[in-house]
């Protein structure tokens, strides 16, 4: 049984994406490594803050259906540079129950250890549930502040105990809680910012729920300031650039989208903003193209993408009251906006991603390309996480009806099974795996040309 310190597959989880059946093979090597990485590694690689993916994964793996060897292989491939826990402090770790202590720490990766065996205690005393509610959804300073964090280091909290919920582990969720304790909040101006001018609207009568993100997307390309406040000299473009230059303006334009959280139709207003909400992040990640280079998805758009999974498993969890949920999904989207705008707020080419030409090796469907990713040897796990989102967006949206749709930017299996060969082919086109930044010219600058084209119309440094 998995409890808040023991990692325990049963092949008998509900992931939001997944190859069934789940193999019980999978489950139990799955369980041994991931129990391996909870005691032996640290939640980051090196003391910058770089995180350790081990975790996401393996259970990505399993729940595509690889199998032991390759479960295996991947862990093999990059345990090899993780670092070992660092040792608790005993006093802290005894009084992180005091909120005065639990504050005083907040930010620091040195506390990790201290916060995970924390949240590991309480998990074990009060459940998933009655913890996320305390810590996560309470919208008390201590709750608003953890979950702002959550949100931080491009979302791998979120990540993170997104997968110890889709997967029923609590000691992941342990993990999540306490990587979000070590992270910073300076994303809170942002957030909460735009929360407070949406509340505002939305008690005013003047809250439009029909406002699209995608037409979000197209206004802060369109607004001066918010399309050039992030600069390529920015150390980081969302903080100092979005946040710094634009931020009341970019305030303004997230508190437009707004989830209905109230009423008889709430729970399809959830599935139908959860699908709108992947189906925007899979569009800005694989339409932010700069021909004639070789398609090339942009790191940080991906981890919009990527994160989008855990929000069809928030719809049905009983472990997330209604409220919370469409909380999350707005900050999510808001997120994403800003996101968008911190890359340069690039030209989005809806032909780059219909018109993509599929490899052989997705010819045959989805399955084909999960075969594939399941096979790769240089992968630390973005590759399969992206897979794996944007499937579950396919299914999504699939579940809606066409009026439900409307305004959707990812139309057609096809083009999903496009935008998920895209990911793929570009890691391994040559050049960089993703580009950073692609809003920008220099980002592209180590970038291919593809086949046919004039190399001297490459992005130049």
């Amino acid at each position: 049984m998995a409890t808040s310190t023991k990692i325990q597959l049963t092949a008998n989880e509900k992931p939001a994406f997944f190859v069934a059946p789940l193999r019980k093979d999978s489950a139990e090597k799955a369980s041994e490594l991931l129990q391996e990485n909870h005691t032996k590694h640290h939640i980051y690689f090196n003391s910058e803050g770089f995180h350790n993916h081990i975790v996401h994964h393996l259970l990505t793996l399993y729940a595509l259906g690889a199998p032991p060897s390759s479960i295996q292989a991947a862990y093999d491939a990059n345990r090899t540079y993780q670092r070992p826990p660092v040792a608790v402090h005993p006093r802290v770790a005894a009084d992180l129950s005091s909120r005065s202590t639990f504050a005083a720490h907040l930010g620091d990766e040195a506390y990790y250890g201290d916060y995970l065996a924390h949240f590991s205690a309480e998990l074990e005393a009060k459940g998933v549930r009655a913890v996320l509610s305390e810590y996560l959804f309470a919208r008390d300073e201590r709750a608003d502040d953890l979950l702002v964090r959550t949100f931080a280091g491009f979302l791998h909290p979120l990540i993170h105990v997104g997968f110890g919920v889709e997967f029923a582990q609590p000691a992941v969720v342990a993990e999540g809680l306490a990587q979000a304790a070590t992270h910073d909040a300076w994303i809170g101006k942002f957030l909460l910012g735009a929360e407070e001018v949406a509340e505002e609207r939305k008690e005013s009568g003047e809250a439009d729920y029909g406002v699209r993100l995608v037409q979000l997307l197209e206004e802060i390309r369109g607004n001066e300031k918010t399309a050039g406040a992030a600069r390529w000299e920015d150390p980081n473009r969302l903080r100092d650039g979005v946040i710094k230059r634009a931020g009341k303006e970019m305030c303004e334009i997230a508190a437009k989208w707004v989830v209905n959280g109230d009423g008889a139709e709430r729970e399809r207003e959830l599935e139908r903003k959860t699908a709108e909400m992947i189906d925007a992040s899979v569009f800005f990640t694989a339409a932010a193209q700069r021909p004639p280079h070789t398609h090339k998805m942009d790191f940080f758009y991906m981890h919009s993408t990527n994160s989008s999974v855990f929000f069809t498993s928030f719809l049905t969890s009983p472990l997330f009251p209604a409220d919370a949920r469409a909380r999350l999904l707005e900050w999510k989207g808001r997120f994403d906006l800003g996101n968008y705008a911190s890359r340069g707020a690039p030209k989005l080419l809806p032909a780059e991603l219909v018109d993509y030409r599929l490899p052989s090796y997705a010819n045959g469907g989805w399955q084909q390309l999960i075969d594939h990713v399941n096979g790769l040897t240089d992968d630390d796990g973005h590759v399969s996480k992206m897979l794996r989102a944007v499937a579950n967006g396919a299914q999504a949206c699939d579940a809606l009806s066409q009026e439900e749709r409307r305004g959707f930017a990812v139309n057609g299996q096809e083009v999903w099974r496009r935008a998920a060969a895209m990911g793929l082919d570009g890691t391994q086109a040559g050049g960089p795996a993703w580009v950073r930044s692609c809003g920008f010219e220099q980002a592209w600058a180590e970038v291919p040309v593809r086949a046919g084209a004039d190399d001297s119309t490459r992005s130049q440094l």
